[in-house]
């Protein structure tokens, strides 16, 4: 779970479609101003993004409340923070 003050619950995930096989890195700070993916603003902070291999091209919903336990897919934890 990312540290205090970086959660911003509530955040619905985002769906995007992705190419097998083809890396991404998801923000894992919050702090990216290109949701759900990493834009470099996690400097700093102790936290570093994760990079997904998606193993079949299809939509995909990333997290972007940051508290998944399934980074970077969202489970549902949005709509209990």
């Amino acid at each position: 779970m990312a540290e205090a003050g970086v959660i911003k619950g509530g955040d619905a995930p985002i769906a995007v479609e992705l190419t097998a096989g083809e890396a991404v890195w998801w923000c894992a700070c919050g702090r990216s101003k290109n949701q759900p993916f990493c834009d470099g603003s996690h400097a700093g902070t102790g936290l570093e993004p994760k990079a997904f291999t998606p193993p079949k091209t299809r939509t995909y919903y990333l997290c972007t409340c940051k508290g998944t336990q399934k980074s970077p897919l969202c489970d549902g934890t949005h709509n209990r923070i």
